[in-house]
C-alpha cells in the first residue's frame, strides 16, 4: 500500500502541468517555415495540407514531383502564392537535400525556418533470410540515413532559429511482426533522436517523436503483399528450406493486419502538428489503440521471453510444415 504513496503525491503535479500545457498560448505560425520529406502521400501529404491552411510558410518535399500527391500540393499552393512550395526531395541524395536547402534559404519567411519534419519512409514484408542485402541497405538509407542526411543539413538553421525536429517512427521500434527490415530502422531512429534531443537542449531546439500504431490503411507505406511475388523473389537455399504454403499463410497473417488498420490519419496529423506548435511538445506522441499501447508496455517493462511468448502465440497457427 505504501508504495502507491508516492505516485497518488505526483497525480496533482501532473494534473497541474497537464492544465498549464493546455493554457500557454500555441505557436503563431504566421512567417514561419516548415519542410516535410515524404509529402507524396500519407502523413506527409496531409501535414503540409494541414500546416498550409494554419499559415505556415511549407516546403513539401516529394519524391515524384509530377505525381498525383504532388499536384495536389500545387493546387493549393496555387490559392497562396509563396507559401507552399513543391520540390523533388529523395532523402537517399545529398544534391536533393542540398537543393532543397538552397531553396528554404532563398524564400526564407520573416521569422526564419521553424520545423524540420522527417516523415519520409518504405516499408516492406518477409523474413530476415528472404531479403536481399541490397534491400536492408536501401530501407537503412531511407529510412534512417535519409532522416540522418537532412537534419545534418538542416541543423545550422534549426539552431539559429531555436526551431523542431520531428521524426517519424513507429510502434514497430519495440516489436515486430514480419517485418523485421522496417522495425530495425525505427528501433534506430529512435536512438539517433534520443542522443539528439539531449544534445539540441542547450541550443533551445526540440525534437519530438511520432509513433503511430497500425495506419496501414491511411498510408501508402505499405500495401497487401502477394506471396506469389515473395516466393518467385526467394532464393534457392529459402526454398529448400520454406514452401509455397507458408509463405502464403505468413502473407495472409500480415495482410489481415494491415486490413485492420486506422483509416483516421489526421489522428497522426494531429499529434504532429503539437509536436511543432505546442510550447511544451513531448519527447514522444504514441498514436496507437489501446491493445497496441499494451504490447509496447509489455515489450518496455517485462522480460524479453514474455513478449517473445506473446509474439509467438500470435503467429503459432502459421506453420513450416
Amino acid at each position: 500500500m505504501w508504495a502507491a504513496v508516492p505516485l497518488l503525491l505526483l497525480l496533482p503535479l501532473l494534473l497541474l502541468a497537464r492544465r498549464w500545457r493546455r493554457e500557454v498560448a500555441a505557436l503563431e505560425p504566421a512567417g514561419r517555415a516548415v519542410l516535410i520529406t515524404g509529402c507524396d502521400s500519407g502523413f506527409g501529404h496531409l501535414l503540409a495540407l494541414r500546416l498550409h491552411r494554419l499559415g505556415f510558410t511549407v516546403f513539401a518535399g516529394c519524391l515524384c514531383p509530377g505525381g498525383e500527391g504532388a499536384r495536389r500540393l500545387q493546387r493549393e499552393a496555387a490559392a497562396d502564392a509563396g507559401r507552399m512550395r513543391v520540390l523533388r526531395l529523395d532523402v537517399t541524395r545529398g544534391r536533393d537535400v542540398l537543393a532543397a536547402k538552397e531553396l528554404v534559404l532563398s524564400h526564407l519567411p520573416e521569422r526564419g525556418f521553424w520545423g524540420l519534419v522527417n516523415n519520409a519512409g518504405i516499408s516492406t514484408f518477409g523474413e530476415t533470410g528472404w531479403l536481399s542485402m541490397e534491400k536492408y541497405e536501401k530501407f537503412a538509407d531511407v529510412n534512417l540515413l535519409g532522416s540522418i542526411r537532412t537534419t545534418l543539413a538542416f541543423l545550422p538553421l534549426l539552431r539559429k532559429y531555436k526551431g523542431r525536429i520531428v521524426f517519424m517512427s513507429s510502434i514497430i521500434a519495440y516489436f515486430t511482426l514480419g517485418n523485421g527490415i522496417y522495425s530495425m530502422t525505427k528501433a534506430a531512429i529512435e536512438k539517433f533522436c534520443d542522443a539528439l534531443r539531449l544534445e539540441m537542449k542547450k541550443f533551445g531546439v526540440q525534437v519530438c517523436i511520432i509513433q503511430p500504431g497500425n495506419y496501414a490503411r491511411s498510408t501508402k507505406i505499405q500495401p497487401p503483399v502477394s506471396a506469389e511475388q515473395i516466393w518467385s523473389e526467394l532464393s534457392e537455399e529459402e526454398k529448400a528450406v520454406y514452401n509455397k504454403e507458408y509463405v502464403q499463410e505468413r502473407a495472409d497473417f500480415f495482410n489481415n493486419i494491415l486490413s485492420k488498420g486506422s483509416t483516421n490519419g489526421n489522428e497522426v496529423v494531429d499529434a504532429m502538428v503539437d509536436a511543432l506548435m505546442s510550447p511544451t511538445p513531448k519527447a514522444r506522441y504514441m498514436v496507437a489503440k489501446l491493445k497496441e499501447k499494451a504490447l509496447v508496455f509489455i515489450c518496455a517493462l517485462f522480460p524479453t521471453v514474455v513478449m517473445d511468448s506473446v509474439l509467438s502465440y500470435a503467429l503459432s497457427k502459421v506453420k513450416l510444415a
